[in-house]
């Protein structure tokens, strides 16, 4: 499993490729008919509940919660405490209670209800929430009072989940930490019992997600820098913290799903096995890249032996989503689905520790805090999981094409001043419909991009190839075998 995969800006002046980027950001929002602005009646009921929040009895300011987040994010979701408990652990974990602040039908709701998710790309955010809530009064922003749902998993020495419990708390978070300070301090030995755990703790939860069959993409950020007319890409692997801290957040939606499974009402995030001929193109992308796949190494094996900090095996792990498409989300009341588990995870999983970015996370919160309480499911949560699951669908499909825009848009501005340039690739795929069409994948830049041929192309082949187009209005790139 994986984050989406997101372009970042490191750097940018005011020169001519930061003005082409902004530019070509507004082009697509406008495309894709998105906007980050909010209509000034959710502005205004935003701002009232911002300062009227409702905030529950149980008081847990007492944990010493942090956050683990980009340097710059102000949206945040989670914030955790750990500690030991006999022989294993638990897992204090609180989540944003945005229907703290959001009543069923007003102004918030039914706006956030349109957007589905938060889209990121390049310095780009178009929010699900307005930030007076999603970067103010919702968000677990360092010494803030805060509504959350606290989830207290109790794990067990081999990194299991034995026990869960979801209640309505406030509390305050005590910092607000970065990935590289936190990896920094459990490197040397400074970190605080709690942040030492979450390294024991992550440790053992990826054990248990190889174990069971399970791989969590470690998708690596695009970053690009500008100066001048000058764009310069390449990829920034994740470092370690960033993955235990994943392995929390899947470890709570996990044991959400298991709620909702005993408990028979939900909402789960699913995805079926694998089609092969994904998996052999993902054979062919490796070939093309120079890295050895040998044909007995089951793929979850194979994605764990990868190192993003190399540029290409980071290539390698953004081929690797396409074993994501097809995930979905299910609802279900009395009868569980079918096929409820998501086979990346090779286990039931439930989105529900991001709602200041996600719809669907504060719906299934609802749920799971009822199943504990022994209570009723909301009607306003049941009266929308017949349409909640297309509402998320199109609203993952309007964030991958968001993505991929942007994408698109950086690639054609990296490539734009080598047209007429010869590369060397590997044809990872071929149009059915025409065999002369397909797709390169190019090691330095490690991208991938249209092909062209003057006859069907040789599919897993090494080919010479010359850049024929990198258009920044089009976002197109496109490459032509070599005669």
């Amino acid at each position: 499993m994986a984050a989406s995969r997101v372009v970042h800006v490191t750097s940018a002046d005011d020169g001519a490729a930061a003005r082409d980027l902004r530019e070509g950001i507004a082009r697509i929002q406008e495309e894709l008919e998105v906007a980050p602005d909010f209509p000034a009646d959710v502005l205004a009921a935003a701002e009232a509940a911002a300062a009227n929040p409702r905030l529950p009895d149980l008081d847990r300011t007492d944990l010493p919660m942090i956050t683990i987040d980009p340097p710059t994010s102000r949206d945040l979701d989670q914030a955790m405490h750990l500690a030991r408990d006999g022989d294993g652990y638990v897992v204090y974990y609180a989540i944003a209670d945005v229907a703290a602040f959001i009543s069923p039908g007003d102004p918030i709701d039914l706006e956030a209800n349109k957007r589905g998710m938060t889209l990121y790309g390049a310095d780009s955010k178009i929010p699900l929430h307005p930030p007076s809530l999603s970067e103010g009064a919702a968000s677990l922003l360092p010494d803030q009072v805060c509504p959350v749902l606290l989830w207290t998993i109790k794990v067990d020495e081999t990194g299991e989940g034995t026990d869960v419990q979801v209640e309505r708390a406030r509390v305050r978070s005590r910092a607000k930490l970065d990935y590289a300070g936190v990896q920094q301090a459990i490197d040397d030995g400074s970190a605080e019992e709690s942040l030492a755990l979450l390294k024991e703790i992550g440790e053992l939860r990826l054990a248990r997600e190889a174990a069971r069959g399970g791989v969590s993409l470690p998708l690596p950020e695009q970053e690009v820098s500008i100066e001048g007319d000058t764009w310069h890409l390449e990829f920034r692997a994740q470092i370690p913290t960033e993955q235990w801290n994943a392995q929390i957040s899947l470890l709570t939606g996990m044991a959400a799903a298991s709620l909702m499974v005993y408990g028979r009402v939900g909402l789960l995030r699913t995805l079926p096995p694998p089609d092969p001929r994904d998996v052999q193109r993902l054979h062919r992308t490796a070939r093309a890249l120079g890295i050895d796949w040998p044909a007995e190494m089951l793929y979850p094996d194979f994605v764990r032996s990868l190192d993003p900090s190399r540029p290409t095996h980071a290539a390698m792990v953004t081929a690797c989503t396409r074993l994501l498409r097809g995930s979905g989300y299910v609802g279900f009341v009395g009868e569980v689905p079918d096929q409820p588990e998501h086979a990346a995870l090779a286990s039931e999983y439930a989105h529900v520790t991001a709602p200041l970015r996600r719809l669907g996370d504060r719906y299934a919160g609802e749920i799971c805090l009822a199943l504990c309480s022994g209570q009723e499911v909301p009607m306003w949560v049941l009266d929308r999981l017949g349409e909640l699951p297309q509402t998320l669908q199109r609203a993952d499909q309007l964030s991958h094409r968001y993505e991929g825009m942007v994408i698109d848009l950086v690639e054609a501005g990296v490539l734009q001043k080598r047209v007429g340039e010869k590369f060397d690739g590997v044809v990872v795929d071929v149009d059915e419909k025409d065999e002369a069409k397909g797709t390169v994948t190019i090691q330095d830049p490690a991208i991938e991009a249209r092909l062209t041929g003057p006859a069907p192309l040789p599919l897993g082949n090494e080919v010479g190839v010359q850049l024929t187009e990198a258009d920044l209005g089009s976002r197109s790139v496109v490459f032509a075998l070599e005669a």
